[in-house]
């Protein structure tokens, strides 16, 4: 199963064989995501990245209320239930 999840652009970088990138921000982690749909986000904006792609903008609180909710999923399962689904905890 895929999660969108959102983050804050840290970086961009405009070159590139396959269009913008931007480093993101997870709170709990930094991954570089595609910037095709999105090629005017700009550093600091809050994006939903699905499957390696942003795909919209959302405004920070609405990011931040999302990462709790995955925090709080993630602190409800036991040690059993994130080894089965590979979660690294949010």
């Amino acid at each position: 199963m895929c999660l969108a999840i959102p983050g804050r652009i840290v970086a961009i970088a405009r070159s590139g064989a396959d269009g913008p990138t931007a480093d993101i921000d997870y709170g709990f982690a930094r991954r570089r995501a595609s910037l095709l749909y999105l090629p005017d986000a700009r550093v600091g904006e809050y994006v939903v990245v699905h499957a390696g792609f942003a795909t919209e903008r959302v405004s920070e609180g609405e990011a931040r209320e999302a990462l709790e909710y995955a925090r709080q999923i993630d602190a409800l399962q036991g040690p059993a239930d994130r080894t089965a689904t590979g979660s690294r905890g949010a």
